[in-house]
């Protein structure tokens, strides 16, 4: 009968050697159809059928036995394929005998022990503790994708040990494109691996069966000579006997095998200590690992892993853990100090300091790192400006005492010594030369020649203390920034601090502002010190003076130190320090301006006293010298010089002080000059009414055009508001929804943006003081509609509002034009009573004017429109009717006159309620338009 298939072939085996029991793997072709096809399995000439597993038909495993030859074949013997052929050989090791008292270096696998005395009465193999093929047919992976496995069988398994097998996974695993009788054969090889497994324990009994026999004929003969002696307990008989026996050979064993036993469980222990440090090795290896990461600067390792322990172990019981984890802390307490000194150090950048703020942040590091680095930068700040001016006054002071030698000993002149070394000409100084203080070459002096080449020490210092400030000053504004925003800590601790962060930028705004407030007293302070020596106090002379000089600095220097001061409040100001904490800087710029002024004009007094000196009485064709050339040029190089000091900037004009003269100014025509009259008439002095008529026009020459300047100042925003702000969104008074909450659907526009507020800078600020905090609801911005103005009968475009804007009353122009006029009122009031109503009735004439303009510009009204026009008008009069003048009300006039007469008596009725409507809700912003007597405005 010819044979189905092909002989067997091995083409491999792994392991190609061992010792006897060793566990191989066969590969090679046609090993057979399953495990009932294959009949015989040798290696090295040994029968290893017994512990073979069949796998498939190209793998077979199984334990290598005792054989005699120490190398041969592996020969596979199958069914239906006949004895099979090999292309490899297995090599057979001896083993290294140990006997049982023998020390060793591996113990024993208990779990994977192998017994061969009762494998011929076991029905299956011992590999089956974990068979890899329970079905015994060929297993063909399948193609789908594990997670689509682990979605479909949730919480179930493919292994078959396990307790949540399930079949199904296996199967589709396994034998996705296994035939249905394949799986029928399976079936059956199941069958009989089970019945095998029943019967083992059976087959094992029937085999020893004799010997449980002749134990027990042993045993029930023991027991009758026992009984037939009678003498159990009598010293000598037989059972003494046994029992010395007994414990002699239990004694003798304990003796043999106690060493071994204490060896072994020695090594048990030092096994489980092993699994422990292996399992734990993370918290074990920390303390070193903390202390090399911090050595190389890794502080975000560190972190995770302190968190990662903390987490782990921080409320452990087990006493070797605690002290490995309290030795953690103790590393992690050092690493908060570093960072902490780290972070005080000076000077550092705004990235390192931020980075170790949230360092600190992440490890809980008590108190307030980030308060305290603004300290220290504070402090930093402080003695960098107070070093640059000792620094300076002692180059000084050494340059002098050169100078002094020199005049001694003529022979130690030297060039160097003419040059300072820390002084040098900068790029600002030039540029400020060339711009304003050149000369012609017809003037020039020795004196000017050493200005251009020579920074004085001074000067210079200005220069060097404003760079610092300005070089130090961004960061530590920025860092507060970052402080109370809570940017500077990570968001971790931003969650879980919060709450107290808020209490203490609370309470610690004021101490910062004490900070800044310090910084810039102290740089006016030093600048005051060297170019203003009188404007400081006598206790405050060494701290912020001490430049012993004898000679004043021109006003060419002083002009380009004020340039200098200027660049730094623009340059402050742009970092949005608020302004009260530069007013001290602006007060020195006003003194620098006031005295570099004085300077230019007496240096300009003596040059002129000194051109007579000059003159060589040399007479040109037109008969003249050169002495009123000389005259003229020098005239017209001191304006020249003078014009950037006398440019005020913006913020420059301090209004307060304005008002300030001019109250002064009425003072002295009210009081002053009077009182001085009637002292020079009480000391019989002639001519005292032409003096006082000529002081009195002077000063009235005065106050007239400091008044004009301050009402200028003050109009020109209100009234610049008020056509944009009646033409917002394209108002049209020809198309003009009724004044009583209608809706306006579609307005044209160009694109909606958010309508600017055209208040006075402060004005907020100034209202709360004068009438206190009061409530701005009705002060509502007009939504985001375009601030493009459009005219009357102007063209419009093809784009829409997306929503539709509701007309309500009295429109927010001109409630943000009250506004300002109240911001006006309460900054004069704060000033003098007496000037207030002489300043807002200006203001008001200045308004009432521009309506009107603005009211004859219209070129027609609707019925709705001209309601809205008379409402607004009659609205603005009626609230500053305390303030009138003729001029203003015959603007209002000219400005109703200028609308249509009211046709019905319903449209008066409706402008009467919407008027008292406007009232009503303004009461509280209006009150100080409310007079209780009549008042006399000067005009």
């Amino acid at each position: 009968m010819a044979r189905s298939r092909q002989p067997p072939l091995v083409t491999g085996i792994s392991p190609n050697e061992g010792i006897p029991w060793t566990k191989v793997t066969i590969r090679g072709e046609n090993l057979g159809t399953g495990s009932t096809d294959l009949i015989g399995l040798t290696i090295c000439g040994h029968n290893c059928l017994l512990t073979a597993e069949w796998m498939s038909a190209s793998k077979i495993v199984c334990r290598v036995g005792q054989a005699k030859n120490d190398k041969g074949d592996i020969i596979v013997t199958t069914k239906s394929g006949g004895k099979g052929t090999s292309t490899v050989s297995f090599k057979l090791l001896k083993p290294e005998k140990i006997g049982i008292l023998d020390q060793s270096a591996v113990w024993v696998d208990e779990m994977n022990y192998y017994d061969m005395r009762t494998d011929r009465n076991k029905g299956i193999s011992p590999l089956s503790l974990r068979p890899a093929n329970p079905l015994g047919i060929e297993i063909e992976k399948s193609k789908f994708p594990q997670k689509d496995l682990e979605m479909l069988f949730h919480g179930m398994s493919a292994d078959f040990t396990s307790e949540n097998f399930s079949a199904a996974w296996y199967l589709i695993e396994n034998h996705s494109t296994t035939s249905f009788e394949q799986l029928k054969t399976a079936v059956t090889n199941l069958k009989r691996q089970a019945n095998k497994k029943s019967e083992g324990s059976l087959a094992y009994v029937k085999g020893g069966l004799s010997t449980f026999f002749e134990a027990q004929d042993a045993l029930s003969a023991i027991h009758q000579k026992l009984e037939a002696d009678g003498t159990e307990k009598v010293e000598g008989s037989m059972t003494q006997k046994l029992e010395n026996v007994l414990n002699k050979a239990s004694n003798t064993a304990d003796t043999l095998f106690q060493e071994v036993l204490g060896r072994k469980d020695k090594a048990d222990s030092t096994r489980n200590a092993l699994n422990v440090l292996q399992r734990f090795k993370f918290l074990f290896n920390l303390p070193l690992n903390i202390e090399r990461n911090i050595q190389k600067g890794d502080y975000d390792v560190v972190i995770n892993d302190y968190e990662k322990a903390k987490s782990l172990f921080g409320k452990t019981e087990v006493q070797v853990f605690k002290k490995y984890y309290a030795e953690v802390e103790t590393r992690i307490e050092a690493l908060r100090e570093l960072l902490v000194d780290k972070l005080l150090e000076t000077p550092s950048t705004l990235h390192d300091q931020k980075r170790y703020i949230r360092y600190l942040s992440d490890l809980h590091a008590s108190g307030d790192p980030a308060w305290q680095c603004i300290g220290a930068q504070h402090k930093w700040i402080l003695q960098l400006m107070h070093s640059c001016k000792e620094g300076y006054v002692k180059d000084l002071k050494g340059k002098n005492f050169a100078s002094h030698l020199l005049c001694w000993n003529p022979s130690l002149h030297s060039p160097m010594l003419e040059l300072d070394s820390d002084v040098r000409p900068s790029v600002l100084g030039h540029l400020s030369q060339t711009a304003s203080l050149k000369r012609g070459s017809s003037f020039q002096s020795a004196r000017d020649d050493t200005w251009r080449y020579k920074t004085p020490h001074r000067v210079a210092f200005v220069e060097k203390l404003t760079k610092l400030v300005l070089s130090q000053l961004p960061n530590f504004w920025k860092l507060w920034i970052s402080y109370v925003n809570g940017s500077l800590f990570s968001e971790t601790a931003e969650k879980s601090g919060q709450i107290e962060r808020s209490k203490n930028v609370r309470q610690r705004q004021n101490d910062f502002k004490k900070m800044i407030q310090e910084v810039m007293y102290s740089l006016v302070k030093l600048i005051r010190g060297a170019l203003l020596p009188l404007s400081i106090r006598e206790g405050e002379a060494r701290q912020y003076g001490g430049w012993e000089v004898k000679s004043e600095l021109s006003g060419q220097w002083l002009a380009h130190a004020i340039q200098t001061v200027r660049l730094t409040y623009e340059s402050l100001t742009a970092l949005e320090i608020p302004n009260d904490m530069l007013q001290t800087i602006q007060d020195l710029i006003l003194d620098l301006r006031v005295r570099c002024v004085m300077v230019t004009l007496q240096h300009t007094a003596e040059e002129i006293k000194r051109l007579a000196e000059k003159e060589d009485w040399i007479v040109d064709n037109e008969g003249l010298t050169s002495l009123p050339c000389q005259f003229e040029q020098c005239i017209v190089h001191s304006l020249q010089s003078l014009k950037g000091v006398l440019e005020c900037k913006p913020g420059e004009a301090s209004e307060q002080r304005l008002l300030i003269v001019l109250s002064n100014c009425c003072y002295l025509e009210r009081h002053t000059f009077l009182n001085i009259a009637e002292h020079f008439e009480k000391h019989n002095f002639q001519g005292i009414e032409k003096i006082t008529q000529v002081s009195m026009a002077s000063l009235k020459e005065l106050d007239q055009r400091l008044f004009e300047n301050y009402i200028e100042l003050k109009t020109d925003p209100i009234v610049g508001s008020l056509e944009t702000g009646i033409y917002a969104g394209y108002f049209d008074w020809k198309d003009c929804p009724p004044p009583t909450g209608c809706f306006l659907d579609s307005l044209p526009c160009q694109f909606p943006v958010p309508r600017k507020a055209f208040a006075v800078p402060g004005s907020l600020l100034h209202v709360k003081l004068h009438l206190g905090h009061l409530s701005t609801g009705n002060l509502k911005p007009e939504g985001s509609i375009t601030v493009q103005p459009r005219r009357a009968g102007s063209a419009s475009t093809n784009c829409r509002l997306p929503s539709p804007i509701l007309i309500s009353g009295v429109r927010n122009y001109l409630k943000e034009a009250l506004v300002n006029i109240i911001a006006v009122h309460a900054e004069v009031f704060t000033i003098s009573k007496e000037l207030v109503p002489r300043v807002l009735s200006k203001v008001v004439e200045a308004v009432s004017e521009e309506l009107s303009r603005l009211m004859q510009c219209v070129a027609s009204f609707s019925k709705n429109g001209a309601l809205q026009a008379r409402l607004e008008i009659c609205a603005l009069r009626d609230t500053v009717a305390v303030y009138l003048t003729s001029e203003s009300r015959s603007s209002f006039k000219q400005a109703v006159e200028a609308l249509p007469q009211l046709s019905s008596g319903a449209d008066k009725k409706l402008l009467e309620e919407l008027l008292n409507k406007f009232k009503s809700s303004m009461h509280l912003q209006l009150t100080c338009f409310q007079s209780t007597s009549s008042t006399m405005m000067k005009t």
